[in-house]
């Protein structure tokens, strides 16, 4: 019913139409081993993202099928060139896990953080069918760890092996009798190490920047800019920077354009000399993870709205990290990397101001912060190499 009303809806429900005839299409002349790896959305996308490639490199001739549950990973990433065959997964129902799973054939599934479907599940555990969780994490308030979650429990026990992101989560596993399970940590600290070391310069971004320090605002909302708005408008003279909007609508970016009073300038127009400019947009996608690359400070956004959006990919680059003080703390990096120095949850303008102010006037706390952010992702790296090694026994056995 929300497909009439829903643009969002519309695509959940029409992307599975005649779902198990493409299916049956697209795989049926499909001769070689098959891993199934399943995301939710865009985030486990970018988990799934490092397992998927490392595959691909380690074993050519096995095929990847990649499946989403949401409109805002498929839709996205439908295209993705590291997989062989992407598709939306049918509702988690007894009769459509046996038929995908009887199409498909999978030698090995991956369900990424917090897939846990129990028809798909129990199929694969009747058919013999490894199921690896990876970088999955678990909190006490979850439906596992309460007195009525029997049925979801269940699911988890379906479950060959759990890759968690840390040690509590471990512990609450073992609270419900499971032991199947170690501490890998988070597949995405991969993902955004791979993409600093092979950084195509962006030639706007390196003109536009020039001499000047730089100051990057990645996943801007529309919550973020009473913090920002005034930041920009008092700095524009001292920094220089560069704005990407979490969504990029005539009517955000407009907003944006009429909100600050620096002059400022679309990357889709930056195509004279830049030198005059302070404020640069992003109107396209795709570039923000290789921006922050050019930032001597960074601003993530989300948190003033739904929720923080990725900071390891600015963290990378040993920068320090700013974003709101609201909804940041079910991410695990951004409470450490407060704890540590290298991040900020600001309340306000005043805030990010006083902030910014102390490193600039006493440039070892600048210092601190960068090598505490950069140093963090260096710590946490090796997770897909962790999972990678467990499944070649599975695919060689």
């Amino acid at each position: 019913m929300a497909s009439f009303f829903n643009a969002k809806a519309r695509l959940f429900v029409n992307g599975r139409k005649n779902i198990f005839e493409r299916l049956q299409t697209s795989l049926s002349e499909n001769k070689k081993p098959l891993i199934w790896v399943h995301c939710a959305s865009l985030g486990e996308f970018e988990q799934g993202r490092p397992i998927m490639e490392a595959f691909k490199k380690k074993y050519p001739s096995h095929k990847i099928l990649l499946t989403f549950f949401s409109p805002s990973g498929y839709e996205v990433r439908k295209n993705y060139s590291g997989a062989d065959f992407i598709f939306y997964l049918p509702w988690d129902s007894s009769s459509n896990a046996r038929r995908f799973i009887q199409i498909s054939k999978p030698t090995l599934a991956i369900f990424i953080k917090y897939e846990f479907w129990y028809h798909y599940s129990a199929e694969l555990k009747r058919k013999s069918i490894p199921l690896v969780s990876a970088s999955c994490i678990f909190r006490p308030n979850q439906i596992f760890f309460q007195w009525y979650g029997g049925l979801s429990r269940k699911t988890l026990k379906n479950f060959d092996y759990f890759f968690t992101q840390s040690s509590e989560s471990i512990d609450l596993l073992k609270r419900i009798g499971i032991n199947n399970a170690s501490v890998a940590g988070d597949t995405r600290f991969d993902r955004v190490y791979a993409i600093t070391q092979n950084t195509e310069p962006i030639d706007i971004a390196q003109r536009f920047k020039g001499n000047e320090k730089l100051f990057v605002v990645g996943s801007l909302w529309p919550e973020d800019l009473d913090v920002l708005v005034p930041f920009i408008n008092e700095h524009k003279k001292a920094l220089k920077f560069i704005i990407a909007p979490h969504e990029i609508t005539e009517n955000f970016l407009t907003e944006i354009e009429a909100s600050i009073d620096a002059k400022s300038i679309r990357y889709s127009k930056a195509n004279h000399p830049l030198d005059s400019y302070s404020v640069l947009i992003i109107d396209n996608v795709g570039l923000l993870s290789r921006l922050y690359h050019y930032g001597e400070f960074a601003y993530v956004g989300g948190a003033f709205g739904k929720g923080l959006h990725n900071i390891l990919e600015a963290a990378c680059y040993g920068v320090p990290i700013f974003f709101g003080n609201k909804n940041y703390e079910k991410f695990k990096e951004a409470r450490e990397l407060i704890m540590r120095g290298g991040a900020f949850a600001i309340a306000d303008y005043s805030e990010l101001k006083t902030e910014y102010e102390l490193m600039t006037n006493h440039p070892e706390t600048f210092l601190l912060a960068c090598d505490v952010t950069k140093s963090y992702v260096n710590e946490n790296l090796g997770a897909t190499e962790k999972i990678i090694k467990y499944c070649d026994k599975l695919i060689q056995s």
